[in-house]
């Protein structure tokens, strides 16, 4: 197939030859060629033809610069505060009520709620309802975000919820992109630092509290840095517990140290028991072996000073003290021993010792004498 300079190209265009020219989307004619006969027409029609067309295209052009002036105004809710910003850059702000600034293009304005409580979920999702059947949707776990290294080197899968609002509405609008990814991505860059000091055994019961309040103010000093114009009002802890798949395991543990604790608390028990009762016990041995020993030798010295003083009265006398000694030892034998008396008229009674019965008590322990020795055993005296 031949090409001639000047005649139709073989792919359907004069000239050149080569790929077609690309068309415009609005064809081979703009459209904003047919633009200003539609005006002249509208202005004609407002003022007719000649000088009243001017009027009338005046007229037009005044109402439009009075909506263009009009469009200015604008309402803050009470619970939003207005950020005017003039060609992009933020100039003032303005009060709750009925505000005005310089229509579109010249300044705009932003109205955030600065007196909502916003929340950001981490390591979960709370329910919602499915986009497409309206039917609400489970909690879903988000490991990723939750499941977190102890200080003591174990895993644990923490929930929790960052609540917030705005304190600073140029510096939300200006200083971060994304406020509430930053939001998110500190919060749980500061729960893994307060996690990471804490051991799993405090972080899953007393220090709950602790971790909640270390995790706002870190989140908060952060956030500071960054200008973000956020106040963190609560971070609330949902869950702290191990990871699913070794909770149970986990539980049996937690149930075999309870019930070594409580064992240890009842030894502890016994052994506070135990312990002042035998101590008690030893004091009062103690006492009456000290009361025994006292007794002992105040009794020894005693005898002694009586053995003294006998032998000062028996070198001072000695027959007067052996006599008083004697008399003394036979009254103590006569009066622990039965005495018979029998008539002299009686023959062939044999004399025997009178022995008490086995089972009566046994007459009292005489006193020895003093300097002497001990007296003989008591004898059956027989009267003839």
């Amino acid at each position: 197939m031949s090409w001639t300079p000047g005649g139709p190209s073989p792919w359907g265009q004069p000239g050149r030859p080569g790929r077609p020219r690309p068309q415009p989307p609005w064809g081979a004619r703009p459209p904003w060629q047919d633009l200003w006969p539609s005006v002249a027409r509208l202005f004609a029609r407002f003022g007719g033809g000649g000088r009243r067309a001017g009027r009338g295209a005046l007229l037009l052009l005044g109402v439009l610069i009075f909506l263009w002036l009009v469009s200015g105004f604008y309402r803050v809710q009470p619970d939003q505060i207005g950020v005017v910003m003039r060609f992009g850059a933020f100039v003032r702000t303005a009060a709750p009520g009925l505000n005005y600034h310089l229509p579109w293009p010249i300044e705009s304005v932003e109205r955030p709620a600065v007196t909502r409580i916003n929340r950001v979920e981490i390591g979960y999702r709370s329910r919602g309802r499915d986009e497409e059947t309206g039917e609400p949707t489970p909690q879903r776990d988000v490991p990723a975000e939750s499941l977190m290294l102890t200080g003591d080197e174990n895993i644990i899968d923490v929930n929790f919820t960052v609540f917030w609002r705005i304190s600073n509405a140029p510096a939300f609008l200006f200083a971060i992109r994304n406020p509430e990814t930053t939001i998110k991505s500190v919060a749980e860059s500061v729960m893994r630092e307060v996690i990471g000091r804490t051991p799993i055994q405090p972080a899953l019961t007393a220090a709950r509290a602790e971790i909640e309040q270390s995790v706002r103010s870190g989140t908060q000093a952060v956030l500071d840095k960054y200008n973000a114009g956020v106040e963190i009002t609560q971070v609330q802890l949902l869950r702290v517990d191990p990871p699913a798949a070794v909770i149970d395991s986990f539980r049996d543990v937690q149930r075999a140290n309870t019930d070594a604790e409580r064992m240890r608390n009842e030894a502890e028990a016994y052994r506070n028991d135990i312990v002042p009762r035998a101590r008690g016990d030893a004091a009062r041995i103690v006492a009456e072996a000290q009361g025994e020993k006292e007794a002992a030798i105040a009794l020894a010295t005693g005898r002694a000073q009586r053995f003294n003083s006998v032998l000062t009265a028996y070198q001072a006398a000695k027959d007067i003290t052996l006599q008083r000694l004697y008399l003394e030892t036979m009254e103590q034998l006569l009066l622990h021993t039965p005495t018979l008396i029998m008539d002299k008229k009686l023959q062939g009674v044999l004399p025997l010792l009178p022995l008490p019965p086995w089972e009566s008590k046994p007459p009292a322990e005489s006193k020895p004498p003093a300097g002497g020795s001990p007296p003989n055993p008591p004898a059956a005296k027989v009267s003839p």
